[in-house]
Protein backbone atom coordinates (compact mmCIF):
# COMPACT_ATOMS: atom_id res chain seq x y z
CA UNK A 1 0.00 0.00 0.00
CA UNK A 2 1.28 3.39 -0.73
CA UNK A 3 -0.34 7.05 0.05
CA UNK A 4 -1.18 9.76 -1.30
CA UNK A 5 0.46 13.19 -0.37
CA UNK A 6 -1.24 16.67 -0.42
CA UNK A 7 1.09 19.16 -0.86
CA UNK A 8 -0.39 23.28 0.02
CA UNK A 9 1.88 25.60 -1.29
CA UNK A 10 1.60 29.85 -0.85
CA UNK A 11 4.46 31.18 -2.64
CA UNK A 12 6.45 27.67 -1.97
CA UNK A 13 8.11 28.64 -5.53
CA UNK A 14 12.03 28.26 -3.48
CA UNK A 15 10.88 24.67 -2.26
CA UNK A 16 8.11 22.58 -4.52
CA UNK A 17 10.47 21.48 -6.69
CA UNK A 18 12.89 19.96 -4.35
CA UNK A 19 10.37 18.81 -2.16
CA UNK A 20 8.33 16.81 -5.23
CA UNK A 21 11.26 15.31 -6.33
CA UNK A 22 12.07 14.06 -3.19
CA UNK A 23 8.29 12.57 -2.16
CA UNK A 24 7.46 11.19 -6.08
CA UNK A 25 9.28 7.82 -5.23
CA UNK A 26 7.62 6.99 -1.94
CA UNK A 27 4.10 8.17 -2.98
CA UNK A 28 1.50 7.13 -5.44
CA UNK A 29 0.20 10.14 -6.24
CA UNK A 30 1.02 13.73 -5.31
CA UNK A 31 -1.42 16.81 -5.87
CA UNK A 32 -0.63 20.45 -5.41
CA UNK A 33 -2.78 22.52 -4.35
CA UNK A 34 -1.79 26.41 -4.70
CA UNK A 35 -3.43 29.43 -2.60
CA UNK A 36 -3.04 32.32 -5.33
CA UNK A 37 0.44 32.10 -4.91
CA UNK A 38 2.14 35.00 -6.59
CA UNK A 39 5.78 33.53 -7.20
CA UNK A 40 5.46 30.84 -9.78
CA UNK A 41 4.24 28.31 -7.73
CA UNK A 42 0.93 27.43 -9.35
CA UNK A 43 2.87 26.30 -12.46
CA UNK A 44 3.43 23.10 -10.41
CA UNK A 45 -0.02 23.11 -9.01
CA UNK A 46 -2.55 19.74 -9.55
CA UNK A 47 -5.54 22.73 -8.10
CA UNK A 48 -4.87 26.46 -8.63
CA UNK A 49 -7.20 28.66 -6.43
CA UNK A 50 -7.97 32.03 -7.24
CA UNK A 51 -7.64 33.57 -3.76
CA UNK A 52 -5.85 31.76 -0.25
CA UNK A 53 -8.47 29.89 0.86
CA UNK A 54 -6.23 29.12 4.19
CA UNK A 55 -4.06 25.64 4.75
CA UNK A 56 -7.10 23.81 6.14
CA UNK A 57 -9.20 24.41 3.00
CA UNK A 58 -6.42 23.15 0.95
CA UNK A 59 -5.97 20.01 2.59
CA UNK A 60 -9.46 19.20 2.58
CA UNK A 61 -9.51 20.10 -1.25
CA UNK A 62 -6.31 17.56 -1.75
CA UNK A 63 -7.85 14.63 0.20
CA UNK A 64 -11.06 15.26 -2.36
CA UNK A 65 -8.67 15.08 -4.95
CA UNK A 66 -7.08 11.74 -3.96
CA UNK A 67 -8.56 8.16 -3.74
CA UNK A 68 -6.04 6.27 -1.53
CA UNK A 69 -6.97 4.96 1.89
CA UNK A 70 -4.27 7.10 3.73
CA UNK A 71 -3.01 10.51 2.57
CA UNK A 72 0.45 12.42 3.01
CA UNK A 73 0.19 15.91 4.30
CA UNK A 74 3.10 17.31 3.51
CA UNK A 75 4.53 20.87 3.71
CA UNK A 76 6.41 22.28 0.33
CA UNK A 77 9.96 22.70 2.64
CA UNK A 78 10.05 19.42 3.77
CA UNK A 79 12.08 16.59 1.97
CA UNK A 80 11.49 12.95 2.90
CA UNK A 81 14.75 11.12 3.74
CA UNK A 82 12.90 7.83 3.68
CA UNK A 83 10.99 5.55 5.56
CA UNK A 84 7.48 6.61 4.71
CA UNK A 85 6.90 2.80 4.01
CA UNK A 86 7.12 2.27 7.73
CA UNK A 87 4.43 4.96 8.48
CA UNK A 88 2.51 3.50 6.15
CA UNK A 89 2.87 0.02 7.38
CA UNK A 90 1.43 1.37 10.91
CA UNK A 91 -2.41 1.75 9.64
CA UNK A 92 -2.74 -2.28 9.23
CA UNK A 93 -3.66 -1.19 12.45
CA UNK A 94 -7.61 -0.37 12.31
CA UNK A 95 -7.49 2.05 14.94
CA UNK A 96 -5.00 4.03 13.98
CA UNK A 97 -6.56 7.56 12.15
CA UNK A 98 -3.19 9.34 11.98
CA UNK A 99 1.09 9.20 12.38
CA UNK A 100 3.75 11.43 12.03
CA UNK A 101 7.43 10.81 11.76
CA UNK A 102 10.70 12.56 12.50
CA UNK A 103 11.64 15.61 11.29
CA UNK A 104 14.89 17.14 11.18
CA UNK A 105 16.27 20.53 10.90
CA UNK A 106 18.76 21.00 7.88
CA UNK A 107 21.87 20.15 9.42
CA UNK A 108 20.32 16.68 10.35
CA UNK A 109 19.25 17.16 13.86
CA UNK A 110 16.02 16.17 15.41
CA UNK A 111 13.19 19.08 15.62
CA UNK A 112 12.29 18.29 19.79
CA UNK A 113 9.47 20.36 20.62
CA UNK A 114 7.70 20.77 16.99
CA UNK A 115 7.94 16.94 15.71
CA UNK A 116 5.51 15.71 18.63
CA UNK A 117 3.69 18.21 20.95
CA UNK A 118 1.32 17.50 23.55
CA UNK A 119 -2.87 19.16 22.92
CA UNK A 120 -2.27 22.33 24.32
CA UNK A 121 -4.53 23.69 27.86
CA UNK A 122 -5.38 26.92 28.90
CA UNK A 123 -2.31 26.84 31.18
CA UNK A 124 0.54 26.37 28.86
CA UNK A 125 -0.96 28.40 26.36
CA UNK A 126 -1.36 31.11 28.92
CA UNK A 127 1.81 30.61 29.60
CA UNK A 128 2.77 31.72 25.84
CA UNK A 129 0.99 34.63 26.09
CA UNK A 130 2.59 36.13 28.70
CA UNK A 131 5.97 35.35 27.49
CA UNK A 132 7.10 32.30 30.11
CA UNK A 133 7.76 30.32 27.20
CA UNK A 134 10.42 32.54 25.95
CA UNK A 135 12.44 33.88 29.51
CA UNK A 136 12.45 30.15 30.77
CA UNK A 137 11.18 27.52 28.26
CA UNK A 138 12.53 24.69 30.48
CA UNK A 139 9.22 25.64 32.64
CA UNK A 140 7.08 22.74 33.75
CA UNK A 141 4.20 23.72 31.68
CA UNK A 142 6.19 24.43 28.12
CA UNK A 143 8.26 21.28 29.05
CA UNK A 144 5.27 19.14 28.87
CA UNK A 145 3.14 20.86 26.13
CA UNK A 146 6.46 20.44 23.86
CA UNK A 147 6.88 16.98 24.86
CA UNK A 148 10.34 17.81 25.95
CA UNK A 149 10.52 14.63 27.55
CA UNK A 150 9.89 11.97 25.09
CA UNK A 151 12.41 9.84 23.17
CA UNK A 152 12.18 9.93 19.88
CA UNK A 153 13.96 7.18 18.49
CA UNK A 154 10.89 4.98 20.04
CA UNK A 155 7.72 4.32 17.87
CA UNK A 156 4.61 5.30 20.44
CA UNK A 157 1.31 6.66 20.63
CA UNK A 158 1.30 10.50 20.79
CA UNK A 159 -1.08 13.75 21.05
CA UNK A 160 -0.06 15.86 18.24
CA UNK A 161 2.46 14.97 15.13
CA UNK A 162 3.28 18.11 13.35
CA UNK A 163 0.89 19.16 10.31
CA UNK A 164 4.14 19.32 8.25
CA UNK A 165 4.36 15.92 8.24
CA UNK A 166 1.35 14.26 8.97
CA UNK A 167 -0.25 11.00 7.22
CA UNK A 168 -4.12 10.48 7.84
CA UNK A 169 -6.63 7.69 7.12
CA UNK A 170 -9.12 8.63 4.57
CA UNK A 171 -12.52 7.34 6.80
CA UNK A 172 -11.02 8.94 9.76
CA UNK A 173 -11.03 12.25 7.37
CA UNK A 174 -14.48 11.59 6.28
CA UNK A 175 -15.95 10.42 9.77
CA UNK A 176 -14.72 13.93 11.18
CA UNK A 177 -15.23 16.36 8.06
CA UNK A 178 -11.72 17.02 7.43
CA UNK A 179 -9.94 19.91 8.86
CA UNK A 180 -12.18 22.93 10.05
CA UNK A 181 -11.64 25.73 7.75
CA UNK A 182 -12.47 27.97 10.35
CA UNK A 183 -8.90 27.98 10.86
CA UNK A 184 -7.79 30.76 8.75
CA UNK A 185 -4.93 30.92 7.27
CA UNK A 186 -3.02 28.69 9.36
CA UNK A 187 -2.23 27.55 12.73
CA UNK A 188 -4.34 25.12 15.31
CA UNK A 189 -6.20 23.24 12.33
CA UNK A 190 -4.10 20.10 12.79
CA UNK A 191 -4.22 20.23 16.17
CA UNK A 192 -7.63 20.30 16.25
CA UNK A 193 -8.29 17.77 13.67
CA UNK A 194 -6.03 15.43 16.37
CA UNK A 195 -7.91 16.13 19.31
CA UNK A 196 -11.42 15.41 17.22
CA UNK A 197 -9.33 12.33 16.25
CA UNK A 198 -8.52 11.24 19.70
CA UNK A 199 -11.98 12.55 20.88
CA UNK A 200 -13.86 9.77 18.71
CA UNK A 201 -11.70 7.26 19.30
CA UNK A 202 -8.95 6.34 16.43
CA UNK A 203 -5.04 6.24 18.01
CA UNK A 204 -2.27 8.12 16.76
CA UNK A 205 0.93 7.14 16.72
CA UNK A 206 4.49 8.55 15.75
CA UNK A 207 7.58 6.40 13.97
CA UNK A 208 11.56 7.76 14.39
CA UNK A 209 11.74 5.12 11.30
CA UNK A 210 9.32 7.69 8.60
CA UNK A 211 12.23 10.78 8.66
CA UNK A 212 11.99 14.37 6.64
CA UNK A 213 14.12 17.03 7.14
CA UNK A 214 11.73 20.89 7.77
CA UNK A 215 13.02 23.92 6.92
CA UNK A 216 10.02 25.49 8.57
CA UNK A 217 8.35 28.66 8.32
CA UNK A 218 8.92 29.23 4.52
CA UNK A 219 4.83 30.14 4.10
CA UNK A 220 4.04 31.82 7.39
CA UNK A 221 6.93 33.92 7.30
CA UNK A 222 4.90 35.46 3.39
CA UNK A 223 2.93 37.00 5.88
CA UNK A 224 2.64 40.33 7.27
CA UNK A 225 3.64 40.59 11.03
CA UNK A 226 0.08 42.27 11.37
CA UNK A 227 -1.60 39.05 10.14
CA UNK A 228 0.76 36.58 11.57
CA UNK A 229 -0.06 38.45 14.68
CA UNK A 230 -4.17 38.48 14.67
CA UNK A 231 -4.70 34.97 12.99
CA UNK A 232 -2.41 33.31 15.52
CA UNK A 233 -4.45 34.71 18.38
CA UNK A 234 -7.51 34.52 16.28
CA UNK A 235 -6.87 30.81 15.99
CA UNK A 236 -6.08 30.01 19.34
CA UNK A 237 -9.07 31.80 20.53
CA UNK A 238 -10.99 29.46 18.37
CA UNK A 239 -9.70 26.69 19.41
CA UNK A 240 -10.09 27.20 23.01
CA UNK A 241 -13.71 28.18 22.31
CA UNK A 242 -14.04 24.41 21.05
CA UNK A 243 -12.13 22.56 23.32
CA UNK A 244 -11.63 23.88 26.56
CA UNK A 245 -15.10 24.81 27.77
CA UNK A 246 -16.10 27.64 29.36
CA UNK A 247 -13.53 28.41 32.30
CA UNK A 248 -10.54 27.16 30.31
CA UNK A 249 -11.42 29.74 27.44
CA UNK A 250 -12.19 32.91 29.75
CA UNK A 251 -8.87 31.61 31.54
CA UNK A 252 -7.03 31.90 28.40
CA UNK A 253 -8.96 35.03 27.21
CA UNK A 254 -8.02 36.89 30.29
CA UNK A 255 -4.67 36.50 30.09
CA UNK A 256 -4.62 38.01 26.81
CA UNK A 257 -6.47 40.75 27.86
CA UNK A 258 -4.12 41.62 30.53
CA UNK A 259 -1.05 41.09 28.06
CA UNK A 260 -2.18 43.01 25.37
CA UNK A 261 -1.09 46.28 26.46
CA UNK A 262 2.37 45.36 27.80
CA UNK A 263 3.10 43.38 24.76
CA UNK A 264 1.71 46.17 22.33
CA UNK A 265 3.77 48.95 24.41
CA UNK A 266 6.97 46.31 23.79
CA UNK A 267 6.86 45.58 20.58
CA UNK A 268 5.71 49.22 19.53
CA UNK A 269 9.37 50.80 21.17
CA UNK A 270 11.27 47.66 19.20
CA UNK A 271 9.30 48.76 16.09
CA UNK A 272 9.64 52.38 16.57
CA UNK A 273 5.93 51.81 15.11
CA UNK A 274 2.33 52.24 16.64
CA UNK A 275 1.41 49.15 14.72
CA UNK A 276 1.69 46.36 17.70
CA UNK A 277 -0.50 48.90 19.79
CA UNK A 278 -3.14 48.51 17.82
CA UNK A 279 -2.63 45.39 16.13
CA UNK A 280 -2.99 44.25 19.92
CA UNK A 281 -5.74 46.22 20.74
CA UNK A 282 -7.53 44.55 18.38
CA UNK A 283 -6.63 41.15 19.74
CA UNK A 284 -7.37 42.50 23.20
CA UNK A 285 -10.78 43.02 21.37
CA UNK A 286 -11.07 39.69 20.33
CA UNK A 287 -10.33 38.12 24.11
CA UNK A 288 -13.08 40.66 25.03
CA UNK A 289 -15.77 39.16 23.05
CA UNK A 290 -14.54 35.32 24.15
CA UNK A 291 -15.05 36.69 27.98
CA UNK A 292 -18.52 38.73 26.78
CA UNK A 293 -19.75 35.41 25.39
CA UNK A 294 -19.77 36.43 21.92
CA UNK A 295 -18.73 34.31 18.87
CA UNK A 296 -15.20 34.78 17.20
CA UNK A 297 -15.22 36.08 13.40
CA UNK A 298 -14.36 35.28 10.74
CA UNK A 299 -11.89 37.05 8.76
CA UNK A 300 -10.56 36.13 5.69
CA UNK A 301 -7.72 38.59 5.28
CA UNK A 302 -4.66 37.17 4.30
Amino acid sequence: MKAAAVIVTYNSGAEIAACLEACRPHVSTVVVVDNASTDGSAEFATIRNAKNLGFAAAVNQGFQATSESVVLVLNPDCRIQGGLEAMTALFDDPKLGAAGGLLLTPGGQPQTGFTVRRFPTWANQAAEIAGLNRFWPANPLNRKYRALDLDLTHEQDVDQPAGAFLMIRRTAWEQLGGFDEAFFPVWFEDVDFCYRLRQNGWRIRYSPLARATHAGGHSVNKLSWRCKQMHWYASLLRYAEKHWGGRGKRRVALTLLLMSLPRGVYGSLLRFSPEPLVVYGKIAGQAWDVLRGRRLALHRDS
